[in-house]
Parts: structure tokens; C-alpha cells; sequence
């Protein structure tokens, strides 16, 4: 499944912590031709800020540039809504027209959450006389390019759900043998972002019709693409879900994006210690940020959780570098320690609880965890202050060697480190 989207230097440290368990777009009309240049180059001799010389193979981008269009599209993750999560096929205009209306009054547009994405269902069955795919008469009787322009006037932006085989995953029209026509037809309806599938693709080649390892070649296609199963409103499907991420970091940056799913955020399926620790990772590993509750009716924990504005901004940060896993331990490697570098440095450090569900009970406990700085890829003495993205205030203004916090099971802690060399020269 891919997606393609329409369209100062900071020595920061992002982290979380975590107690966890472990068990589109649109294609776009004028491209803009850029070069790939390494996303970390300011690092390659180490000893800046306080950065030690094994950042650079710590955060390895190495492969970015090798996927991504350079379309000028995409720069930061997509960020918006999709109607699969919570409302599957039980969608119609009126549901997509009331969803602009809440991402505006909520304030979630003017945080960036600007793309509305109609996903499986919009269609008729069957394809018109002429073999075009034309919107479900009951569902979408003002049709696509109304509802294209309603969403428009918002200042918001629509996508569109179709499929790279015979049908979609739920049996609508696909668009094998039918791809010129319909990209024609999105086109014309003014669609700005296209989520494209791989249900009932007739055994045809998979790196041609979406699986396979989409990371590996989908960034020619698309501005991001799956990398997972899809997700569901459990802790064990995030989590496992967040693990599968975890190899394609180094393709990650601007213009292409990994995708892990939507989010389940405000669903029901976890706590709100759970769907903190959810919004968190999403952020850290640079996935698409595309709402997938009902925010007509979310409650005020809900709001909190997606509003985070210093959680977004890890997520949107210019540079684009995918937070990873580098570090394990504990029994099965239930600690284990995730890092995001961009202009800043994140870093996550989850606690998986369990790999398989019979260690829940023995294993489901809170945890002391700690980041060392030989980990992280600084500096042993290098001295940081330390701001926590949740709490919204600095808790430490000189951590040196390593930093720990205690956390509940499956909860998240999420903070800034920076380097004291860095705030000196801000000063200066």
C-alpha cells in the first residue's frame, strides 16, 4: 500500500520512555525535481555539542534518497484523518463534510491535521456503462468533486481510497487495467492525496501491485508506504506493529515516509496511558499522523492526546530522521531503547513487557529505565538539560552520563535533551 501526497539547526535530544508489551496520498500533477544529500552530514566527525563519534552509525540514514520521488512533496509526515478506523464502511458525504467541520472547530487543522481521507466504500459496486468508477449514488450523491470543493473551502484537503487489483478490500471496483482513467478521474474531482491497496490483485508481480516489502521500491511511486499488517485498536497489535516498523528506518526522510498505519487513538481499544504511549511512538518514528477516531464526538483525553503540539513537532521536524531502536535488555529483551535523531536527537526507550501473551502476568510491571549516553551517541560527560513533551516543563537542567525515570506499565515518558554546549551557543 502506498501513498503520494499533493501538495536552523537545533542540538536537541528527543527521547520516551515506555513500559509497553511486544506480544495514497495522491500522485501528484507537478513534480518538483530536488537531490537527496545526507541527512546527519553535520555530524560525521562527531564532537559537536557534546555528540560522540558513533552518532552517525547510530542514526544511520543511508538509505535515504535511494526512494524517495523529490517531488517536493511530503517534506514532513502527512498529517489529517481517515474514516477506516472507526467508521469502515459506514461512511457517507455527510460524515466527511461534518469531519472538516470538526478539524476546524476542534483546532486540529491549524495543528497541521489538514488532509480528509475517505477511505474504502465511497464507490459504487459496479463501474458505469463507460468503465469509469463513479462515487455511490446513496452514500455520495453530491458526488466527489462537490464534496472535494466543500472540504477545499475549509482550507483542508480531501484523499481518496482505491485499489491496485480487480476490487478493493471490500469489493468495490479496483483499478487494474483501469490506472490512467481513474488517476484522470481523481483529477478531475480535485482530489489532492490517494490511498492506493492491494486486495485481489490477480497474482500479478507484487512489486507492481504493493506488497513485498514496499519499503524496498514504493518510494518511486508514493510519497510513503506500508510497512506493516494493518493495525488494530489493541496494545499488542500497536506495539508488534512499531517493532515491524523498526528495520525501514534508514529509508525514512523527507518526500517518502514509512507507514505503519493509521492511528487508533481515541477507539476505545486501549487506555490513555496506552494511546499516549501509541501517539508518541507514531511521532518518534516519523509515520503519518492521520486520525483514525470519530473527532465529532472525542472526549477532552482524546483532544489532549492528538493536540500535543511538542509531540507534533518531533514528528514534523524538517529533517525527517526516523526515531529506531539501538539498544535491548531485560528478560526477552523487554527494555529496550528507541532513538530519533533530526536537527534534534529523539530518543525512545520502551519497556516491551512481553513478546509472546503468556508473559503478561509475570512480566506486566512498571520498570526503572535508563538511557546511557554511550547508547544515545553522546559523550559521557556532556551535560543536558532535560524537558519532558508531555508535562510541558524542564524536569533536570544538567543530566550527565545517563538518565532514568520510573513509568507504570505501559505508559510513556517523552522528552527534549539538550546538550548545554548548544544552549551556550545560543546564546552567544
Amino acid at each position: 500500500m502506498a501513498t503520494s501526497e499533493k501538495k536552523g539547526f537545533t542540538a536537541t535530544l528527543y527521547f520516551i520512555l515506555l513500559t509497553t508489551m511486544c506480544l495514497v496520498g495522491e500522485f501528484p500533477l507537478n513534480a518538483v525535481a530536488g537531490n537527496a544529500a545526507p541527512l546527519l552530514q553535520r555530524y560525521e566527525d562527531g564532537n559537536e555539542h557534546g555528540y560522540s563519534r558513533a552518532f552517525n552509525a547510530i542514526y544511520d540514514t543511508s538509505k535515504y534518497g535511494i526512494l524517495q520521488l523529490q517531488n517536493g512533496l511530503a517534506r514532513t509526515p502527512p498529517m489529517g484523518w481517515n474514516s477506516w478506523n472507526f467508521f469502515a464502511c459506514n461512511i457517507n458525504e455527510t460524515v466527511i463534510k461534518e469531519t472538516a467541520d470538526a478539524l476546524i472547530s476542534t483546532g486540529l487543522a491549524n495543528l497541521g491535521y489538514t488532509y480528509v481521507n475517505i477511505d474504502d466504500c465511497w464507490s459504487k459496486v459496479t463501474r458505469d456503462a463507460k468503465g469509469q468508477m463513479v462515487p455511490d449514488p446513496k452514500t455520495f450523491k453530491s458526488g466527489i468533486k462537490a464534496l472535494a470543493d466543500y472540504v477545499h473551502s475549509k482550507g483542508l484537503k480531501l484523499g481518496i481510497y482505491s485499489d491496485a487489483g480487480k476490487f478493493t478490500c471490500q469489493v468495490r471496483p479496483g483499478s487494474i487495467f483501469h490506472e490512467k482513467e481513474d488517476a484522470m478521474s481523481f483529477a478531475s474531482w480535485d482530489v489532492d492525496y490517494l490511498k492506493y491497496d492491494n486486495c485481489f490483485n490477480l497474482g500479478i508481480e507484487p512489486k507492481k501491485r504493493g506488497v513485498d516489502d514496499p519499503a524496498l521500491w514504493a518510494g518511486k511511486v508514493g510519497n510513503s508506504w506500508r510497512t506493516t499488517e494493518d493495525i488494530n485498536d489493541t496494545w499488542v497489535s500497536m506495539t508488534n506493529i512499531a517493532d515491524l516498523n523498526d528495520k525501514w528506518a534508514a529509508y525514512a526522510g523527507p518526500g517518502g515516509w514509512n507507514d505503519p498505519d493509521m492511528l487508533e487513538v481515541g477507539n476505545g481499544g486501549m487506555t490513555y496511558k496506552e494511546y499516549r504511549s501509541h501517539f508518541s511512538i507514531w511521532a518518534l518514528i516519523k509515520a503519518p499522523l492521520l486520525i483514525g477516531c470519530d473527532i465529532r464526538n472525542m472526549t477532552a483525553e482524546t483532544k489532549e492526546i492528538l493536540s500535543n503540539q511538542e509531540v507534533i513537532a518531533v514528528n514534523q521536524d524538517p529533517l525527517g530522521v526516523q526515531g529506531r531502536k539501538v539498544h535491548s535488555n531485560g528478560t526477552d529483551g523487554c527494555q529496550q531503547v528507541l532513538l530519533l535523531s533530526q536537527y534534534m536527537l529523539s530518543i525512545c526507550i520502551t519497556c516491551f513487557l512481553a513478546k509472546l501473551a503468556y508473559y503478561i502476568i509475570i512480566i506486566n510491571v512498571a520498570a526503572t529505565i535508563t538511557a546511557e549516553w554511550n547508547v544515545i551517541g553522546l559523550e559521557a560527560g556532556t551535560s543536558v538539560s532535560v524537558r519532558d513533551l508531555w508535562q510541558h516543563e524542564v524536569v533536570l537542567n544538567n543530566a550527565v552520563a545517563s538518565f532514568s525515570a520510573q513509568l507504570d506499565a505501559h505508559d510513556c515518558r517523552m522528552y527534549v535533551f539538550t546538550p548545554q554546549a548548544a544552549l551556550m551557543g545560543n546564546v552567544m
